[in-house]
């Protein structure tokens, strides 16, 4: 246990160095985001819902433990079954892409997981900058681009938020006898539809059943002001509408939570991926009215996903 906690101390060490480095590795992360962007016509890009609603779960692709070899590209396909916004009491379906572009261990572009690069890889440890999409939110039915059924008009008269660029740092490290516990952070600094910080923690522990693969374990997410307000708060014009009290939440804890993934390789170039979570939104998040009067503070989500990899 005492291990464990000196690898926590460390990921914290690195993390604090990230955020540092945000703006360098910002105004980097956010050039490389622009190439999807620009490639969709406007639309956002974006994956899966993450874990705790932060960071980014793993979706089908290569099974664990083949190594990757030069460029390779995975493509699937990865139904959600998720809370319409977060906070909400309404469920929806959304079928997501998933296409993954790797180079080796080193380089990464995903829907989910955004572009990447693992500055650092070694003795179990993977940290370097990262940038993705967050999906904004829709008042009409919550939900995302991808959304083909269910949603939720509880966000009538909140208006639209607009997807956001969130680039930052990532650092994780595998430890134990077989490396079978992982423990990660990852902050972002958002731009577009919210300005502010979100911090992702995650310890998970993985189990080997033959072929197949289980990770889980326990999430945390925190987030500034510049997050909440955005998500959470109501401000005058939104009180007029909604018939909600003003609210003007700070930052704190966003949400706290255990996540798990069940991967089954098909072969060495596909396997189906399920996923789960449970989080509970905290602190100033589960304490607005929007999730108090319309919604709840208990958050579920399970999805299905299936890739298969092909070298380029």
């Amino acid at each position: 246990m005492r291990s464990a906690f000196d690898h926590a101390r460390r990921v914290m060490a690195i993390a604090m160095f990230y955020i540092e480095k945000l703006p360098a590795l910002t105004a980097a992360a956010a050039f490389l985001a622009a190439a999807p962007l620009a490639a969709q016509d406007g639309q956002p890009a974006g994956g899966p819902p993450q874990g705790a609603q932060g960071g980014a779960v793993p979706t089908g692709g290569p099974p664990p433990g083949v190594q990757q070899e030069g460029w390779t590209v995975t493509v699937g396909a990865a139904p959600f079954y998720t809370p319409a916004w977060q906070g909400s009491d309404e469920m929806a379906l959304s079928i997501f892409p998933d296409v993954r572009i790797n180079y080796d261990d080193k380089l990464f572009a995903s829907v989910p997981e955004g572009i990447g690069w693992n500055a650092i890889n070694a003795d179990g440890w993977k940290a370097g900058p990262v940038a993705r999409v967050r999906f904004g939110r829709d008042e009409d039915n919550g939900g995302s681009p991808f959304q083909v059924t269910g949603g939720s008009k509880a966000l009538i008269g909140m208006g639209d938020i607009d997807a956001s660029i969130e680039a930052g740092g990532f650092v994780e490290k595998s430890f134990g006898s077989k490396r079978q516990w992982e423990i990660g952070a990852r902050v972002v600094r958002g731009f577009g539809g919210y300005e502010g910080t979100v911090a992702d923690f995650s310890l998970n522990h993985r189990l080997r059943y033959g072929g197949t693969i289980a990770s889980f374990g326990p999430r945390l997410s925190l987030a500034s002001a510049g997050f909440m307000r955005p998500y959470f708060g109501i401000d005058a014009v939104q009180s007029l509408n909604t018939g909600l009290e003003q609210y003007n939440p700070g930052g704190g804890i966003l949400s706290y939570g255990v996540g798990g993934t069940i991967v089954r390789p098909l072969g060495r170039r596909s396997a189906i991926t399920v996923i789960s979570s449970i989080e509970r939104l905290e602190s100033e998040a589960g304490s607005s009215p929007l999730v108090r009067e319309r919604g709840q503070r208990m958050q579920y989500s399970i999805g299905v996903a299936y890739g298969f990899r092909f070298g380029l």
